[in-house]
């Protein structure tokens, strides 16, 4: 581990989805390459949730940023978010590169939540790690970098 090397440098916002009331629908980030990062972390936020509201959430994989052939990554989904326990909660979900369906061409992923029943308040964030080239890039919103 190099001490001289920031966060900002080892760590990359990849995607985001800000924070939103959102109604019950499925909402997704955008396709996500891993070819610049071994692995990633998907933090799913939960504020207020609606009466009766349930949160799923799960990684999928594509072969292209269009999201070609997308399918689910197996053991990337989370356990069901409920009103009664989980105001105000937060989820992570690890995925390493190796984890896609790479024989089959699989390069990209995306997070994918599933509101159901009430609006409820929902981001979330998809960082990359063990960036293969340091620094690694963060998404384009990334307004600024403090040293």
């Amino acid at each position: 581990m190099n001490p001289n090397l920031k966060p900002s440098d080892q760590v990359a916002l990849l995607a985001l989805m800000n924070p939103i009331s959102q109604a019950a629908a499925t909402v997704t980030s955008g396709w996500v390459s891993l070819s610049k990062c071994d692995s990633i972390l998907a933090i799913l936020q939960t504020g207020v949730l609606g009466t009766g509201a349930t949160i799923d959430a799960k990684l999928r994989q594509a072969t292209s940023a269009a999201g070609a052939s997308a399918k689910d990554i197996s053991g990337k989904a989370i356990t069901q978010l409920v009103k009664a326990d989980n105001d105000n909660a937060q989820v992570m979900i690890n995925c390493r590169s190796d984890e896609l369906d790479v024989n089959g061409g699989f390069t990209h992923v995306q997070l994918s939540i599933t509101v159901g029943v009430q609006a409820s308040l929902i981001s979330a964030v998809i960082l990359g790690l063990n960036g293969r080239y340091q620094p690694t890039d963060h998404v384009a919103t990334v307004v600024e970098v403090i040293e």
